[in-house]
């Protein structure tokens, strides 16, 4: 997955959150000494401050800021109505907060509710319309640094400004993360809000939505890097998988051990991992895995480990020219050089002078030739092999290889009228210690 394809996925994780509009963080209210002394202002001010229903709230609000535009408590006002609004409208609500924080500008509140209604909004547009995700999180990204950036108001005390940001702070992080990957396309800078975002929250928080998310979100940039760091991919989505909900967790699971094992060669060991991650929110420093057998790995071994190399297989043969070591490929090659053999596989390509054919599976998926035969006499425009077809009595003599790209040649080529003889059946798969010799 080297592409820019984290849309889907994410839309997904998302899921778990199940974050609504009435999520905002409480805030505690200012002290403000306030005396109002126009009896018509205090009454419009009364029936604004002391109304139950939401709406009737935000009516009377809205009726005493255009009465009194500059009241000594419009702050006062504005912060209700936003309080109002919040509960069943979210343009007026972002509107509301805008206003609020053009008297107020350092409102937590009033930013943490502009950039979460733009978050989700962004959300709801990713399917249809990614160039309008990408506007409202830049909006928000905008707000959540200004958020970060506040400063405690003079009437705010320190061990309540403190609680406010522990709340506002990591929320921050998050869209300032969503918007490096959806916006911006900087999937380090994603990763680097969502690790702060990560350290600033409580451990036990972590463990529930909104940051459960983000940890899952986490370990899916880190597979999207180029190239992926697969270790810290599946600690983080292996600590989601830990505490998502149920449905959820086969899921993540999957996700967390296919990129596992596609470091580590298998899902051994997987477990253990998966039991660390649920312990702390971050892997240890010194934190391996394994990784798998190269290719170059598996092919010298193979040499290594059979003592006869003419009872390789003939794909275990192109197996290892293409993937082992110069010296063990040369190993190879100066006991099948000018050797007869027989190539059968699945015709890529045929003229009257040269046949190519793919002999191992994976060639064949691919569609590509990865034995090249050159004729010794042209054939007969009948005689010519269909692309496609299979043949089974096709002989040559090796003459040369190359490693990159993985092609071997061998000239003086003909096909058998008469019945093959038995012949070695090819290797399928990657050829390994246990499974090197003809079968």
């Amino acid at each position: 997955m080297k592409k820019f394809i984290l849309a889907p996925v994410f839309a997904s994780a998302l899921v778990l959150a199940g974050a609504s509009l009435v999520s905002a963080p409480t805030l505690l209210a200012q002290s403000d000494q306030i005396t109002i002394k126009d009896p018509a202002e205090f009454n419009s001010y009364q029936n604004a401050i002391t109304q139950t229903d939401a709406r009737a709230k935000a009516s009377f609000s809205e009726t005493f800021l255009t009465t009194y535009p500059n009241s000594v408590v419009k702050k006062s006002v504005l912060d209700g109505l936003v309080d109002a609004y919040a509960t069943f409208d979210q343009a007026k609500t972002v509107d509301a907060a805008t206003r609020l924080l053009q008297v107020d500008s350092n409102n937590l509140k009033a930013m943490y509710l502009v950039a979460f209604i733009k978050k989700q909004q962004a959300n709801q547009a990713a399917a249809s319309n990614p160039s309008q995700q990408a506007q409202l999180l830049d909006d928000a990204a905008a707000i959540a640094t200004k958020g970060l950036a506040a400063t405690k108001p003079a009437d705010v005390k320190d061990e309540d400004f403190k609680k406010q940001k522990s709340t506002t702070d990591p929320f921050f992080h998050s869209v300032l993360a969503y918007d490096a990957i959806f916006s911006k396309k900087d999937l380090k800078a994603a990763i680097a809000e969502f690790r702060t975002e990560l350290e600033i929250t409580a451990p036990e928080a972590t463990k529930v939505a909104p940051a459960l998310n983000d940890t899952l979100v986490l370990g899916q940039t880190y597979t999207q890097l180029t190239p992926p760091d697969p270790i810290k991919a599946v600690w983080f989505l292996s600590r989601a998988q830990n505490f998502a909900p149920d449905n959820y967790k086969p899921i993540i699971e999957k996700q967390a051990k296919y990129w596992y094992k596609r470091h580590h060669g298998s899902t051994d060991g997987y477990d253990d991992i998966k039991a660390k991650s649920a312990l702390t929110v971050f892997p240890p420093e010194d934190l391996t895995i394994k990784p798998a057998d190269t290719p170059t790995d598996i092919a010298n071994k193979v040499v290594a480990d059979t003592p006869d190399l003419t009872t390789l297989a003939l794909g275990d043969k192109e197996y290892i020219l293409a993937n082992a070591s110069k010296e063990n490929a040369e190993k190879l090659w100066a006991i099948v050089k000018d050797q007869l053999s027989e190539v059968p596989g699945t015709v890529i390509a045929a003229t009257a002078s040269q046949i190519q054919v793919a002999v191992t599976d994976d060639a064949k998926a691919d569609k590509k030739a990865d034995f090249t035969v050159n004729l010794k006499a042209p054939l007969a425009d009948k005689d010519i092999p269909a692309v496609g077809s299979e043949i089974k009595n096709l002989i040559g003599t090796y003459d040369s290889y190359t490693q990159n790209p993985a092609q071997i040649i061998l000239r003086d080529g003909e096909i058998q009228k008469d019945e093959p003889a038995k012949k070695k059946a090819p290797v399928t798969h990657k050829p390994s210690a246990a499974h090197h010799k003809a079968a």
